[in-house]
């Protein structure tokens, strides 16, 4: 343990004030049901995109970050695309703005301005989006719960505390060292350490998160992007002066074209003769047919992005903003906020991984190294006295801001979709306060419950981005684009979506087969998609169209263009001013400047660590020409649709 007593301070101090904040925040945010889950409305938009973005920069995210930059190279930016990244630039270009305008509470709220509340299958499809929301909600709190375990056991190793809780031991000194029976009882012993600082630490979020609500929640999101900068910009430093002393060209120690974002048919990475784990790792991700893994993974992304946000703390965030417009600059902001200094970072610590791979201690798995433990593995040794302590309560309290984030749109679903609209319409105030503290214990439990069956971090990913996405799809993106989309072809569609691609990870999980890990589960992604879509028109022909006020209401009010013309000429015979929505052309140009912005985002400090000039010119020129080419198309035209 290379932890000092500055660096204990500075996490004690860390922690002691998500506390009070916690303790603070108490009053204001017991003020009313709106005030608790979504500040009463009247946060900035900077504020709440600065906590978006902060919820995003995970300890999970950054180790797999780190992990992938090692293994792919400048290639590696590509692979985000199957969460997907760029979901952000479609609700900065029009989502967010058509979300925002419906002034609901949550996603399932939301559905009743596009199917009313009383049409066949509105409870069922209420039901079902409640249903998915905890879902994905748990799965993101076992996501956390997964990386933070693994992020403190190399800092606080099994061996430093077997002493102080006796519990955690295995009898690992009954076996001879060096025997596979040591082995194992080792491994089980680290493991089980790191589900216990999991829980430990889950529990610290747990409390400032259900106590001080959303206003709670921003502002120790922002205490902690503020120390995250500062961090990123020091390991960043730090990497880039141990480079140039070290007088080595990093492109000599790694497969030709690592260095390059380029690819062809393959991935073209040969790893076996530089380090042969490295090529196992890269066999079981499944990325050799690279093209078409990129290709599968945008396909995917854009049907995903189409959908609009999932109904976790992302959809919280926008629900939460002033207006739609404000709404639309929140999403825009976490890119930029987001991606600069979050792969500073990663890419500091990656090219510290490489130049001192050989006397890192990393974890192992069963298929040899575990490259997850790369950034805790040289944040431990490569960071000065101080800076550790720092850093390391950064990424505890970005574990705290993706954790408590996702728990505080699980308190919403469980307090105002399910408790208030069956169980106590008319709580008072007092009531649902209460209700909203033992919703967050029950989210809790189930979250930490789910990560205690997890394998590792590239799993629960896998199963979130290729599972439960895609079984969130098709019915979500016909509710914005179809006007003959109904309540019951909705709760069919999510209902065979959820089914069908819960079984691979089911599967996985379980033990019973690996056959869907890596990225197999993303080939069976369009599979997913036509039984969603048979069952979508199915249900919808299955029952009448949704109520026509209720359409022409949701027309007028969220402005959206799609196959909307017999809606669109109802609502201009009540009303000749409306006017249709042609936005589709220039919406689709900003979504692919955006994506494109975003790509040259993520490879700005890459390039900049490395310190390749010419390519760091060319992706800056082509970054400002995007930025002055969207100030007009998109900036100035924020109230149009």
């Amino acid at each position: 343990m290379r932890l000092t007593a500055i660096d204990l301070t500075i996490i004690a101090v860390y922690f002691l004030m998500m506390i009070v904040i916690g303790i603070i925040m108490k009053n204001r945010a017991k003020k009313s049901k709106d005030s608790y889950l979504m500040g009463g409305k009247k946060l900035p938009w900077y504020m709440l995109g600065l906590s978006d973005a902060s919820d995003m920069f995970d300890i999970s995210g950054t180790m797999l970050l780190v992990s992938m930059a090692f293994l792919y190279g400048f290639k590696s930016v590509w692979i985000p695309w199957m969460w997907p990244v760029f979901n952000q630039v479609f609700l900065m270009v029009f989502l967010s703005k058509w979300l925002r305008r419906s002034n609901a509470t949550t996603g399932a709220e939301w559905l009743g301005t596009r199917f009313g509340l009383s049409d066949k299958g509105v409870k069922q499809s209420h039901a079902v989006v409640v249903v998915f929301a905890l879902m994905l909600c748990v799965g993101y709190m076992a996501y956390a719960f997964v990386g933070v375990g693994e992020f403190l056991e190399i800092f606080i190793p099994y061996e430093s505390v077997k002493e102080v809780f006796p519990f955690l031991d295995q009898h690992v000194d009954a076996f001879q060292v060096g025997t596979p029976a040591y082995e194992t009882a080792l491994y089980e012993a680290k493991d089980l350490t790191a589900k216990f600082y999991g829980v430990s630490i889950c529990l610290v979020a747990t409390f400032y998160s259900i106590v001080g609500g959303m206003h709670g929640i921003v502002l120790a999101d922002f205490i902690k992007y503020m120390i995250m900068i500062v961090c990123s910009l020091f390991v960043g430093s730090i990497a880039m002066m141990h480079l140039a002393d070290s007088g080595i060209a990093i492109k000599d120690m790694m497969p030709v074209g690592w260095d390059s974002p380029m690819f062809g048919w393959e991935l073209g990475l040969e790893w076996q003769n530089i380090l042969a784990d490295a090529q196992v790792k890269l066999e079981k991700d499944g990325y050799k047919l690279f093209s078409a893994i990129v290709g599968m993974m945008f396909f995917s992304g854009v049907l995903k992005s189409l959908a609009g946000p999932a109904p976790n703390y992302d959809c919280q965030k926008i629900l939460s903003t002033k207006s739609p417009e404000e709404a639309s600059k929140m999403s825009g902001f976490i890119s930029i906020i987001l991606l600069p200094i979050r792969y500073f970072m990663t890419m500091g610590l990656c090219i510290l991984g490489i130049l001192y791979f050989k006397d890192l201690t990393l974890g192992q798995t069963a298929d040899g190294i575990n490259f997850e433990s790369i950034m805790p593995a040289v944040i431990n040794k490569y960071l000065p006295v101080g800076l550790v302590g720092l850093v390391l309560a950064g990424f505890l309290g970005a574990f705290m801001s993706n954790f408590s984030g996702t728990l505080n749109a699980g308190q919403a679903y469980l307090v105002n979709d399910i408790y208030l609209k069956f169980i106590k319409p008319d709580a008072d105030r007092k009531k649902i306060i209460t209700m909203s503290y033992l919703s967050g214990t029950v989210m809790v439990i189930l979250g930490v419950g789910l990560g205690l069956l997890i394998k590792d971090v590239n799993m629960i990913f896998n199963i979130i981005t290729a599972g439960l996405y895609g079984g969130f799809v098709c019915a979500n993106v016909l509710k914005w684009y179809w006007w003959r989309f109904n309540a019951n072809g909705f709760f069919w569609g999510m209902l065979a979506g959820i089914i069908a691609s819960a079984i691979p990870p089911a599967l996985s999980v379980s033990g019973v087969t690996d056959y869907f890990d890596g990225t197999r589960m993303l080939y069976y992604f369009p599979v997913f998609i036509i039984i969603q879509f048979v069952a979508c028109v199915a249900g919808s022909y299955a029952a009448p169209p949704t109520n026509q006020e209720t359409l022409i209401d949701f027309y007028k009010t969220v402005r959206p263009w799609g196959f909307w013309k017999p809606i669109k000429e109802a609502a201009q015979a009540q009303d000749p001013t409306i006017v249709e929505n042609k936005n589709f052309g220039i919406n689709m140009a900003n979504v692919a400047m955006g994506i494109t912005g975003q790509i040259l985002l993520t490879l700005l400090p890459m390039y900049f660590i490395l310190s390749k000039w010419t390519g760091f010119a060319i992706v800056l020129v082509l970054m400002m020409i995007i930025v002055m080419i969207m100030k007009r198309t998109w900036w100035n035209r924020l109230t149009d649709f």
